[in-house]
């Protein structure tokens, strides 16, 4: 936290010169955006709603969006405030904003925005230093349910401490919470008066020793913006530009400080994703996203749907895992369209049992990577934490480096910590430190100094603490290299500069090692490679989701995790947990249709989603194994996987180019109706109008290339064949249907 004394939030408005050398010419920053990015940056005036699907390039848009108002000089810099979700996000956009020339943004989160104007204002509104901010709520809760003579075991410590956060974004004071979870359908972990209770004791122990929680920085900054109008207005002075990225996840508290920033203005873009939604325990809801035209009818909308992230194969499987959503966010789904060459299908693999699958995944992670695909690059994805351990130790068996993410976050590492200190001291000592007499150039330097700190050129074996420090320093020295690459001549002393700006964002560098995280935490971050493990019933969806918005709401968080892959893509589940176990689970439900072998909710036919595979492990020989062997019917325009009934008869994706013979599908639709009233049945029932699509682009000259053509099977083949064979070669059809 920076002092309020100090504070330099509203200073005069600059010019844009003072913020950035003279601007080049505005239309530059347009050049490389595709036509609806282009249409989002030339946005300009009033409310604008863009709605990003994953892997569109969203950040892109906004910044060029900003930077292009900025050199054309209608946006002044210091008046626009930018807000996403992670300190992460937050401190990407303001790289790319330097780039681009738009230096004096601001890019914060709703809770450092909020901060920053609380410390500036506090002493002004209540008087003297804002009270001490909460590190972390659980030891208080604990308190307060001891006060309160509730005894909260360790997981029920933490599910009360989200209750009362989920309480106070939602805007629910303690007496009112019972009924507002009653309402919600919320799953209390306890007795919705008891935690009513203990929240209302932690409220009254914040106040007795002088502390704040990060909700409080939000309600406090409400409170002082709705009761003082004249700090309103200094505000509303300052900021006059508003852009609002990851808008699906917004609470309705912090639309509420929204609101108020923005006063009666509409200076507004905002981005989202329903299909996204996946925070919605915590008190994010997409309702002000999907309600923004109603709010805002002259809104400008913009729908970003080329997906440069995936390959058609991936996009399609996502598409497809959409197609059958649910609820007011499906209704407002976006269909990606991948910029992206074609790759391998998505692979599905059925295990016998939960280690089965550990040992399988780990097995083809290391495949992928003798194939050169990096460590870094790869990620297993599941639905719950607990289910790391023993993902963890096969990776660690198969000698396979690793990293957990949601831990404990990079720059507050102890050896991290320790690194930076020893880092910067060689930088003070520069020529004068023995230790840097051989190295040659900076990544040298760096090895040496974190070389006293336990970093080596091997890894040491195994897993545990040894091994996730040394990672850490690893980390660092991949670090200095990447560094030392893009800026040539640079010393310890720019590094240990690097390393702070990097701390102050959270914005840590990448671990050569699989990323093993959660699926809520892999949200916005991308690798060539996942593994989407443990997708049976009771897991995805979770057992606790019960109501159809929950289920629709693990839909989308599978959705996510697809959504996270650019070439390969691993689905597996497993029939037991321990070896031995009675195969009791089920495939997640939302693979029915989209795997191999499986039929779609609604009773359409199955459709062809990848690959799929049995572990030793699993029944073998079935016959859906053996179908599953066959592979993925492909588009033969694009190559694309294709699931889509209608585009499987037809060989190619919808919008793939048609090289039908328009004249030849004119004569077999004018016979299939004559067939049709003669055998006084539905012109369908003779062929579909997909099939003599197919026929017409195939013109087949033989029975066996008639055959081929998916809906032509074996009786219609004797039925109609050499009619339509006829009809193909430029002849007239020889008499019609034959009696069965």
């Amino acid at each position: 936290m920076t002092s309020a004394t100090h504070s330099t939030l509203f200073p005069g408005t600059p010019g844009v010169s003072q913020i950035m050398a003279p601007p080049a010419d505005a239309d530059a920053v347009l050049d490389g955006l595709d036509p609806e990015q282009r249409e989002v940056a030339t946005a300009l005036h009033g409310p604008v709603c863009v709605l990003a699907g994953a892997g569109t390039g969203k950040t892109r848009a906004i910044t060029h969006r900003i930077a292009y108002g900025v050199r054309a000089g209608i946006l002044q810099p210091a008046s626009v405030l930018a807000v996403t979700f992670t300190n992460r996000a937050a401190g990407e956009m303001r790289g790319r904003l330097r780039q681009l020339g738009a230096g004096g943004v601001q890019a914060r989160t709703f809770h450092s925005a909020a901060l920053r104007q609380l410390q500036f204002f506090w002493p002004k509104v209540v008087g003297g230093d804002l009270p001490r901010l909460l590190d972390r709520k659980v030891q208080l809760v604990a308190d307060a349910g001891a006060r309160c003579r509730i005894r909260l075991d360790r997981n029920e410590l933490r599910d009360v401490t989200s209750e009362i956060e989920w309480a106070k974004v939602t805007q629910t004071v303690p007496a009112d919470y019972p009924a507002a979870v009653a309402k919600a359908q919320r799953d209390a972990p306890r007795d919705p008066a008891e935690i009513g209770q203990i929240y209302a004791m932690y409220e009254q122990l914040k106040r007795d020793r002088g502390t704040i929680d990060f909700e409080d920085v939000l309600l406090l900054t409400v409170g002082i913006l709705q009761d003082r109008h004249d700090i309103a207005e200094r505000i509303r002075s300052q900021y006059q530009h508003f852009v609002v990225d990851e808008y699906q996840d917004v609470s309705p508290l912090q639309q509420r400080l929204l609101d108020l920033w923005l006063g009666d203005r509409d200076s507004l873009c905002v981005v989202g994703d329903a299909s996204q939604t996946i925070y919605s325990f915590t008190g994010a809801t997409p309702d002000h996203l999907l309600n923004f035209r109603t709010r805002h009818p002259g809104a400008t909308v913009v729908k970003l749907v080329r997906d440069y992230r995936s390959t058609p194969q991936v996009v399609h499987l996502a598409n497809g895992l959409l197609a059958q959503a649910r609820g007011r966010a499906a209704e407002h789904r976006l269909e990606l369209v991948s910029q992206r060459d074609p790759g391998p299908p998505p692979v599905f693999t059925e295990y016998g049992d939960e280690p089965a699958e550990a040992e399988g995944t780990a097995r083809r992670i290391r495949d992928l990577i003798a194939a050169g695909v990096p460590a870094g690059e790869i990620a297993v994805l599941y639905r719950i934490n607990a289910q790391s351990e023993v993902y963890e130790q096969a990776l660690a068996d198969a000698g396979v480096p690793y990293q957990l993410r949601g831990a404990e976050r990079f720059f507050e590492r102890a050896e991290v910590r320790e690194a930076g200190v020893a880092l910067r001291g060689a930088a003070r000592a520069g020529g004068n430190d023995s230790l840097l007499d051989d190295a040659e150039d900076l990544p040298a330097q760096v090895r040496a100094v974190l070389s006293t700190k336990g970093w080596t050129t091997e890894p040491p074996t195994g897993s545990g603490a040894v091994r996730d420090r040394w990672e850490s320093l690893a980390a660092l020295v991949r670090l200095a290299e990447d560094f030392a690459r893009a800026r040539p001549g640079a010393g310890l002393g720019d590094l240990v500069a690097e390393l702070d700006e990097r701390a102050a964002a959270q914005h840590a560098p990448t671990v050569q090692g699989v990323t093993l995280a959660s699926l809520h935490s892999a949200k916005g971050l991308e690798w060539d490679a996942v593994f989407l493990v443990g997708l049976s019933e009771g897991t995805m969806p979770i057992t606790y989701a019960k109501t159809e918005e929950q289920i629709e709401e693990e839909r989308r968080l599978l959705y996510v995790g697809v959504t996270r892959a650019r070439l390969h893509l691993s689905l597996s589940w497993s029939l037991s947990r321990s070896p031995g176990g009675r195969p009791s689970r089920r495939p997640s439900r939302f693979l029915s249709g989209l795997r191999p072998g499986s039929a779609a909710p609604g009773g359409r036919a199955a459709a062809a989603g990848g690959g799929i595979e049995r572990s030793a492990g699993g029944p073998a020989g079935t016959a859906s194994a053996r179908r599953g062997r066959r592979g993925p019917a492909r588009c033969r325009v694009c190559g694309a996987t294709l699931t889509d009934a209608g585009e499987m008869k037809l060989m190619r994706c919808e919008d793939c180019p048609s090289d039908m013979d328009e004249a030849l599908y004119e004569r077999l639709v004018d016979w299939r109706s004559e067939q049709a009233r003669r055998l006084g049945q539905p012109a369908w029932c003779v062929f579909t109008d997909k099939t003599l699509m197919a026929i017409a682009e195939a013109a087949p000259s033989h029975d066996g290339e008639l055959a081929r053509i998916p809906g032509v099977g074996v009786r219609k083949l004797g039925r109609h064949g050499a009619d339509v064979l006829a009809i193909c070669a430029g002849q007239e059809p020889g008499g019609g249907a034959g009696e069965d």
